[in-house]
Order: C-alpha cells, then structure tokens, then sequence
C-alpha cells in the first residue's frame, strides 16, 4: 500500500471547526495545483452501510466512500479503499497503512486524538428490535439481551453516560460487525441492537417491516473524517474540495442516493 505523499498546493483554504455543524466557511479548494497519480487511502468498516459496505457486484461503495472517489476524481488522485478492522483502526492510521479514517467516524470523545474534518453528518445511536417483541421503551430492555458492535460510539455510551442503563440487560453481546449482530436479532439470539441510526435505517428498510427503532436516543454524535493528529495539509485539502461538493450540490445529491439527507449537517 502507497503511503499519501504530501501534495504542493497553490492555495489552501482555511477553515474553522466551530461548535455547530454547517458553520463552515468555504473557499477554492487546493485542486488547481494537485499533483496527480498520487493514492489517498481512506479505511473503513466494509460492514457498516450506507456508508461503507460491499454491494452485490462485490465492489466496495458506500456514502462515504463516494464522497471519497468524489474528492480525489477533483485532485486527480487514486483513490485506494482499504477495508480494515474497527478496532485496528488507530494501528492502521498510525503505520501509514491508510491516510485517514473516513466511514461514520464519530468525533464526539475523540477531539485531541486526531486532526479532524469538519463534521458533516448529525448522528444518534438507537436501539432496534423486533416489531412484535412487546419492547417499547428503554426501560423494557431490562432483563434482555442486547447486542452492540465492538469499540461503537453506541458502545461507548452503553460504557459510559448510559452505564446504568446497561446494567439492566442480562447480557450485552459485542459483535464485529452490525451484519452479523442483525442475524442474531433475526434469529432471537439477543432481543434489541444498540446501532447507530443512519446504519439503523438501512437495515431495518433492507429487511421489510419486522423491525423498529425505539423512540428514545441512547446518545447523539456528529461524524467527520479522522487524520493523523498533526496532518492539518492533507484534512485541509481534503476538506476543501468537500465543502466544494456542497457549494455545488454534489454533497447533498449522494446524500439523498443512500437516504441520509436527514442526517447529513453541512450545507443545512
């Protein structure tokens, strides 16, 4: 795997990460002076759809990643897309392996552990079950066995600020991807899922009407794109020509093709 080497740039634009997502200033992105024929590697959960997943063609796709081929296409790079282990992924950022983190990468938490994008989706981690378990209400899950997905911001929660909460169920079962945490939901093997809601939404309308998601937010989160803490040239660039797609509408059009418009924050 080609490491990303540094890229001259004409002119790189500014931008400040303010408290609210779609604070963003936006101006010409470093393009014009790209060198081209360099890779950008971007990691990512092959299992976590809409954002990043492998399609029935066996070619990988994905919100995030379509933004990602949006972005080198405009720097005239090559993009390499690098599935990786969740839990790896700090290894893999750190040896060079990949360039960056970018596949519904929560920033809540992780502040000073990278140099951060701006944030562009406003997210919620939530808890599905099945439409006739009788469950309703957080409170109903006590007792039950809920699933999560190893080293998840729904995790964290459930670690964390939502620890009594977790207390309640009989068990709660760590997954290495939400696919496999979905057919153990199917096949009654845990009662609820702890899942983030974009991720939620695709699976609960790839699988009919036999799932739901309660009412209630276990947290709430916002997504951006994870550097190497320090690489302020490469999330500059990368950043640019993002804010670029949602000046001229590229951002919002994928957004709608994977149902995420509710979800994403720039441009609002």
């Amino acid at each position: 795997m080609k490491k990303f080497l540094a890229l001259s740039v004409s002119a790189v634009m500014a931008v400040s990460l303010l408290a609210g997502c779609g604070s963003e200033k936006t101006s010409d992105t470093a393009a014009e002076g790209a060198e081209v024929g360099k890779t950008f590697t971007v990691g990512f959960d092959a299992e976590f759809p809409p954002y990043g997943y492998m399609d029935e063609n066996g070619e990988y796709t994905g919100f995030d990643l379509e933004l990602a081929q949006e972005v080198c296409d405009r720097n005239g790079w090559e993009l390499v897309k690098q599935p990786i282990d969740w839990d790896s992924k700090d290894m893999e950022l750190s040896s060079g392996s990949i360039d960056c983190i970018w596949n519904g990468f929560t920033m809540n938490g992780r502040e000073d552990d990278y140099t951060w994008s701006v944030p562009y989706v406003d997210n919620s981690q939530v808890f599905v079950v099945a439409a006739d378990s009788g469950i309703t209400s957080q409170a109903d899950l006590a007792g039950k066995k809920v699933g999560v997905q190893k080293d998840s911001s729904a995790l964290a929660a459930l670690e964390g600020d939502a620890a009594d909460l977790a207390a309640t169920f009989a068990e709660l079962t760590q997954y290495s991807d939400y696919n496999t945490a979905f057919m153990d939901l199917e096949q009654g093997a845990i009662d609820a899922l702890a899942i983030d809601i974009g991720v939620a939404d695709y699976q609960i309308a790839s699988r009919g009407d036999g799932y739901v998601k309660l009412d209630e937010k276990l947290a709430t989160e916002q997504y951006g794109i994870g550097f190497l803490l320090g690489n302020e040239e490469l999330k500059d660039q990368v950043e640019g020509t993002l804010l670029e797609m949602v000046d001229d509408g590229t951002f919002a059009t994928i957004a709608e093709k994977y149902g995420l418009s509710d979800s994403v924050c720039l441009g609002k």
